[in-house]
C-alpha cells in the first residue's frame, strides 16, 4: 500500500514544535501497517524553498526518510478541468498534481490537512482515499482492532513483557524451539491472554495474530490460498477439569469475528500427549488437518478452521461451524433468573454487576458447552436450533431491568431423564446450579420431570434491549404475558432485535 503524504504533514512531522499531537500516532500505524510512505517532487521542492533557511536545510535532509516518486503522471483531463475550477496559487497547482497521482493510481492513498485538496478529491470521486490525519486514524484503528479484552474470570490480556520467561510452564516450549526465548522476547509489547493457578504459578497462555491475505505461507504444504485468517500462534493448558481450553477457543472466535477472517489456523507439534489432547479439542470444534509446516524444529501439524459467515451452519454439529447460526432453524426465547445468569454467561454481566464476584475458576462459567434445566411444556427444541436468553428483571420497574443479553445454540436435548444420577450427568460442569438446586428442580412437580437443553454460548449482545423495547420490537408482545419456558419467536422478529443490539 503506498501513501502519498501533502507537504503539511511531513511539515507536522519532522517540525521542532508539535503541530497535531497525533501526527506519532499516524506515522506508527504506518509503519505498523508496512504502508510505503511516498512524497512528491513538489513536496521536496516546497521544503528547500521554506522562508527559514536553517529549517529548509534541516527538512530537505529529513525528505530522504520517504519515498520520492521517481516519475509523474501527466495530468488527466478530469484533473484540468478540476484545477481550473479551484486552483488560484501556485500551491493550489502543486496540490492539484498530487491528487493526479491519486487518480492514475500512483498511489493508493493521499494524506493532507488541506482543506482544499479535500474538496477537489470529492469532485473527483476521490473522497474516500483521501484523509486527514484523523480521518485515516479513525479508519485504521477500526479496521485494525485491538485484541479483545474481558471483565471477567481469572484470563486476562497482558503484554509478554509482564509475564516471567523463566516459568517451568514455557520449558516445553524450550524444547520444541530453539528459538523459543529469542521470538519470545521480540514479543514483549504484544498481547497475549493468561490464566493463573491459586498458586500464582502460570497455567494457560494464548497468543494470536490477525494475518492479512498478503503473508507468507511459503514452509506450509500444501500451499495456503490468499485469506485473511487469524493465527493461533501459542496455546498452552496445563490446568484439567475447569475448561479453559473451551473458554481459550471462545477468545478466538471472538477475535476472529471482530477481525472479520476467513479463516483460523494453527500449528501444532502432536509429539506429547497435552498437544495430542489440544488437537483433538480443536477437531471437535471444527478444525480440520491442512498439512504440514517445514522448520528447523521440524514438521508441525496444521490445522484450519474455516471462518466463512456465508457457509451454512452444520445443524446436526453445531461445535463445526460454531459461532455461525442457521437460517434454517426455529429460534425460542427463554427466561434466565438473575442469580443464575451471570454464573452462565460471563461474557454478559451487566454494568451494575461487580466482575470481582466472577473471577474464581468454574468449569460451567469457561465452558462453552453450557446446560439449561427446564420443565417448560415447549420442549420441541432441536439441534442447531437458536436460543435468545432474556434475564429476568431483579428492580423495579422491571421493564428496564429485565434485559435480553445472550444468544445460544441448541447442541443436543435431553427427555425422558431416568433419574437423578441421570440429571447429574447430564449437566456435569455444564450448569450453574449445584446439586441441591438440582435436586431441588428434579423433585419440583411428581409428574413432571424437567429435561435437559445442552447448547453452545455464541454471542452477548453488545447492546441489551430491555422489556420495553423487547416489547417494542415485538419480540415479547404482551409484557403481561411473559414467558416462563422456551417460547418460539419468528426469525423477522429475531433479525429486527439483532439489528437492534448490533448496530453501532
Amino acid at each position: 500500500m503506498r501513501v502519498l503524504l501533502d507537504t503539511n504533514i511531513i511539515i507536522h512531522r519532522e517540525a521542532n514544535a508539535v503541530i497535531n499531537p497525533n501526527i506519532g500516532i499516524l506515522f506508527n500505524w504506518l509503519d505498523q501497517l508496512k504502508y510505503e510512505k511516498c512524497i512528491h517532487p513538489v513536496t521536496v521542492s516546497e521544503l528547500e524553498k521554506h522562508s527559514d533557511k536553517r529549517i529548509s536545510h534541516v527538512m530537505s535532509v529529513k525528505a530522504a526518510n520517504y519515498n520520492t516518486l521517481k516519475t509523474i503522471a501527466p495530468l488527466h483531463d478530469s484533473i484540468k478541468q478540476v484545477s481550473a475550477k479551484f486552483d488560484i496559487t501556485e500551491n493550489d497547482i502543486n496540490d492539484t498534481t498530487l491528487l493526479n497521482e491519486l487518480f492514475c493510481n500512483r498511489v493508493d492513498i493521499l494524506i493532507s490537512e488541506d482543506k482544499k485538496i479535500h474538496a477537489k478529491a470529492a469532485q473527483l470521486g476521490l473522497a474516500d482515499r483521501t484523509f486527514k490525519i484523523n480521518q485515516f486514524l479513525e479508519k485504521v484503528t477500526k479496521e485494525n482492532p485491538d485484541l479483545i479484552d474481558y471483565k471477567v474470570l481469572s484470563i486476562k490480556k497482558v503484554y509478554f513483557g509482564e509475564v516471567e520467561l523463566a516459568d517451568i510452564f514455557f520449558d516445553s516450549f524450550r524444547e520444541d524451539y530453539k528459538e523459543f526465548d529469542k521470538w519470545y522476547n521480540k514479543k514483549s509489547d504484544e498481547s497475549a491472554y493468561i490464566c493463573y493457578n491459586p498458586d500464582k504459578s502460570l497455567s494457560a497462555f494464548l497468543y494470536i495474530k490477525p494475518e492479512n491475505s498478503q503473508e507468507n505461507y511459503s514452509d506450509i504444504s500444501p500451499p495456503f490460498p490468499k485469506k485473511k485468517r487469524l493465527k493461533i500462534g501459542t496455546l498452552k493448558v496445563t490446568k484439567n477439569g475447569i475448561k479453559i481450553g473451551e473458554r481459550f477457543l471462545k477468545i478466538v472466535f471472538d477475535n476472529a469475528l471482530l477481525y472479520k477472517v476467513e479463516e483460523i489456523y494453527v500449528t501444532i507439534f502432536d509429539k506429547r500427549s497435552g498437544q495430542k489432547k489440544l488437537i483433538e479439542l480443536l477437531q471437535a470444534w471444527g478444525f480440520i488437518h491442512h498439512g504440514v509446516k517445514a522448520g528447523v524444529n521440524g514438521n508441525e501439524q496444521v490445522y484450519i478452521k474455516s471462518f466463512n459467515k456465508n457457509d451454512e451452519a452444520n445443524i446436526e454439529a453445531p461445535k463445526l461451524t460454531f459461532p455461525f447460526l442457521s437460517k434454517k432453524t426455529n429460534i425460542f426465547i427463554v427466561p434466565i433468573y438473575p442469580a443464575y445468569h451471570t454464573e452462565l454467561f460471563p461474557d454478559s454481566i451487566l454494568n451494575t454487576e461487580s466482575p470481582r464476584e466472577f473471577i474464581e475458576q468454574q468449569p460451567h462459567r469457561n465452558s462453552l458447552s453450557k446446560s439449561y434445566i427446564s420443565h417448560s411444556r415447549e420442549r420441541n427444541l432441536k439441534s442447531g436450533d437458536i436460543i435468545l436468553f432474556y434475564r429476568t428483571g431483579d428492580k423495579e420497574p422491571k421493564i428496564y431491568s429485565g434485559v435480553a443479553t445472550t444468544i445460544g445454540v441448541v447442541e443436543t436435548v435431553f427427555n425422558n431423564i431416568k433419574n437423578f444420577d441421570e440429571l447429574l450427568e447430564l449437566t456435569k460442569n455444564r450448569t450453574a446450579l449445584d446439586k441441591n438446586k438440582l435436586k431441588e428442580y428434579w423433585d419440583r412437580y411428581s409428574n413432571t420431570k424437567p429435561f435437559v437443553v445442552n447448547f453452545l454460548y455464541a454471542y452477548s449482545l453488545p447492546k441489551r434491549p430491555n422489556l420495553k423495547q423487547l416489547n417494542e420490537i415485538g419480540v415479547i408482545p404482551d409484557i403481561k404475558d411473559m414467558p416462563r419456558g422456551f417460547r418460539q419467536i419468528s426469525r423477522d422478529l429475531f433479525i429486527k432485535l439483532a439489528k437492534f443490539s448490533f448496530k453501532k
